[in-house]
């Protein structure tokens, strides 16, 4: 998931690292550094902790960030940076200057605001993480200010106005320029100020409401404790005479506790349907004062997609050939429940998690803790070491960090460098679990890559975040396959955001159409389900045993049971989505539009009182966009099938894979880098059928099991 993405290393720097390379250092060849130890080295078996050196820094190597304290300083310089290139833009005539100048802008509050974003979230010190919060309201603020800054816009329309300049620009240079301007347009900059005021106020609006949203969403319900049968109370967290239901308790066994889990959980709450009413009614305003139809429309310009319908008629299209194959998973759905549970075979939307789990496991002896031995973390990070070196000339090496530039301990950092280009950015890995971090995997951008003024390229520097185990005495951190995946997931932004080095931090690596950002990622799953990758690395951490393959097939076709249902519900999801930032007013209530798109794209029946939308979180962050994990997908299984299934170690597809897809960042529109990668235009049909082949069973797979 996109959002920072980094790593953590299992375990200490075993051997003392002399040296350092600061987070700030500049760009430019570099040879590898007495520092840097082979990333395998740095993941020792038995320990996680390592010892910081050198002078002390602060976070991420910003001397400011030493103490909380340092974000007030930190913004008040970039406030002050930004005001004086403000300036500068709007007395410099019309040139390639003036996008320039605007990228500067734009890195000045970055450097800020993404660090802070990550910081607010992820540091133990609560001090850290109020200031952080405090650091983002400030740049937050500075940004609405700019974005209806009718003088600044000026001057960049100026620049898009003029032909001949416009015509002796680079393809990259020009996409820039457009995308600041969408920038200022969707804010109201070419309304009249009364009207540009009405947009400020609504953006302002929609940012607490969605703040209020996401609260309330992940907020527990509870019940008293009488209503609930006393054998099942216990499954709850009991509060006085109420029980705290906080999830759907999805892989409990017993029938009656996922009922009861869901049907708490999904409750309707007043207060949460009128933020969810008032931020879709404002999102539907704000988009038609700029000038769009619907907020959809507005949100889909630059994608892939390009516009709703488009969206619309690739799911439509996609549950049309996925309904067969959903009805048969629904069917042995069923089947397992009679068996298990004769009393009540209706199969409900509370049943689908558990029972495709139970048919995964019987079919193929699927055991999480059979697997787990061969995936320790020092393994798998060797074995993406391995495979970005074949395919791309990269490796990774574990550097020490100075004293203050992490925010835990256990956090390893590391250096990508290329064998020919050298030092291309660092990677922050937090990959540990600890009271009170979020527990989500997801990819942070700290600083994004551009081109400096004095000809240096200013080093890309991101966070992978996981929630991994900490070693024991007895074993180093043993990976699940599922944490096993995420990893190569998130390892896949990574490399989005070393290897997308544009001249812009604004379009720089993962800084990319939200439909486009996911393929990388994505296709580093296929690779980690490539019995010839992860040969290379899955040995039994005692015995030194390879992995069999016959298991890594069985793990991969395990998969695939009950995946036609499962890619339904998302389905579901993407459409509901699609519908409530469509056309407003909504013709009925959310809860009724859930109730028939459920039935019509989904299958299970609607649970009467219930609210499932009230926690669909996805809705602040992928508003009009949850389809772009489908299309995503799409797009990594056709470039998987026609330049890597064959030789996922081919070095010059792994080329081409990063002169077309991964160097442009968010510089080039995301459907002709697809086309330069699958050297054809690939339509809505192509997209789903790349979806829907990916469920066929293996025939190898499936004779050896029978």
């Amino acid at each position: 998931m996109l959002a920072g993405c980094r790593r953590a290393l299992p375990a200490a720097l075993g051997r003392a690292l002399r040296g350092r390379a600061a987070a700030g250092g500049s760009g430019g060849r570099r040879a590898v550094s007495t520092s840097w130890c082979p990333v395998g080295a740095a993941f020792d078996a038995k320990q996680q902790r390592g010892s910081a050196a050198g002078r002390e820094t602060g976070l991420f190597g910003v001397p400011e960030l030493s103490c909380p304290e340092g974000f007030q300083e930190a913004q008040d310089k970039a406030l002050q940076e930004s005001e004086q290139l403000v300036q500068k833009a709007c007395s410099t005539p019309p040139g390639p200057e003036i996008v320039m100048i605007f990228d500067q802008l734009s890195d000045a509050l970055c450097r800020v605001a993404d660090l802070a974003d990550f910081v607010k979230i992820a540091h133990p010190d609560f001090a850290f993480r109020e200031a952080a919060e405090e650091a983002c309201r400030s740049i937050g603020t500075m940004v609405e200010k700019l974005n209806t800054d009718v003088e600044l816009c000026q001057s960049l329309r100026q620049l898009l106005a003029d032909e001949v300049v416009m015509g002796s620009l680079d393809p990259e240079t020009r996409r820039v320029a457009e995308l600041f301007m969408f920038d200022f347009e969707i804010s109201g900059i070419h309304l009249d100020e009364e009207k540009r005021k009405k947009a400020v106020n609504l953006n302002i609006k929609i940012l607490d409401l969605c703040n209020e949203f996401l609260t309330g969403s992940h907020l527990p319900n509870r019940i008293d404790k009488h209503v609930l049968p006393e054998h099942i109370r216990y499954n709850f967290t009991a509060e006085g005479n109420y029980l705290q239901v906080a999830g759907l308790h999805a892989d409990c066994p017993d029938d009656l506790v996922r009922e009861a889990a869901y049907k708490i959980f999904l409750y309707s709450n007043a207060e949460q349907l009128r933020c969810l009413e008032e931020l879709l009614a404002s999102r539907n305003s704000l988009a038609q004062l700029v000038g769009y139809n619907t907020f959809a429309h507005r949100a889909l310009q630059g994608t892939m997609a390009k516009n709703p319908e488009t969206v619309t008629q690739f799911l439509e299209k996609l549950s049309d050939q996925l309904s067969q194959r959903t009805q048969k998973d629904f069917e042995m759905m069923t089947k397992m429940k009679m068996k298990l549970n004769p009393q009540n075979s209706k199969l409900m939307p509370w049943d689908h998690p558990y029972y495709s789990g139970v048919l995964r496991a019987e079919r193929y002896n699927i055991d999480p803790g059979l697997y787990c031995p061969f995936f320790s973390l020092g393994a798998c990070m060797e074995g993406l070491n391995s495979l970005f070196s074949q395919l791309l000339g990269i490796s990774l090496y574990a550097e020490q960090t100075q004293r203050g530039e992490v925010w835990s301990e256990d956090v390893r950092k590391l250096a990508v460098v290329h064998e020919n280009e050298g030092l291309l950015g660092y990677i922050y890995c937090d990959f540990f679990q600890r009271p009170n971090k979020p527990h989500q995997d997801c990819h942070f951008t700290v600083r994004g890559g551009r081109l400096r003024e004095n000809g240096e390229y200013q080093l890309p520097v991101v966070v992978l975040m996981l929630s991994l185990p900490h070693s024991t005495r007895s074993a180093p951190t043993l990976l699940s396959p599922g944490m096993m995946e995420n990893l190569f997931h998130e390892m896949g932004h990574a490399m989005h955001s070393m290897l997308g080095r544009t001249r812009y931090q604004h379009v720089t690596g993962t800084r990319c159409p939200t439909d486009f950002a996911e393929v990388p990622s994505i296709l580093m799953e296929y690779f980690a389900n490539d019995y010839r990758v992860v040969n290379q690395f899955a040995r039994h951490y005692k015995t030194g045993q390879p992995l069999p393959k016959s298991m890594v097939s069985r793990l991969c076709e395990s998969k695939k049971v009950c995946a036609a249902a499962d890619m339904q519900l998302q389905v579901f999801y993407a459409v509901l989505d699609q519908i409530y930032h469509g056309k407003h007013p909504l013709k009925r209530s959310t809860t009724e539009i859930l109730k028939e798109t459920q039935e019509k794209f989904y299958g299970l029946p609607y649970v009467p009182n219930t609210a499932w939308q009230l926690r669909f979180s996805h809705l602040v962050g992928y508003g009009a966009k949850y389809y772009s994990y489908l299309m995503s997908r799409a797009v990594a299984s056709m470039v998987w099938k026609q330049c890597f299934a064959q030789d996922p170690f081919d070095r010059a597809m792994g080329e081409r894979y990063r002169r077309e897809m991964l160097a442009h960042g968010g510089g080039r529109e995301p459907i002709l880098m697809v086309q330069g990668m699958l050297q054809k235009s690939p339509s809505v049909e192509d997209f789903v059928n790349a979806l829907v082949s990916d469920l066929d069973q293996d025939f190898e797979t499936f004779i050896m099991d029978s």
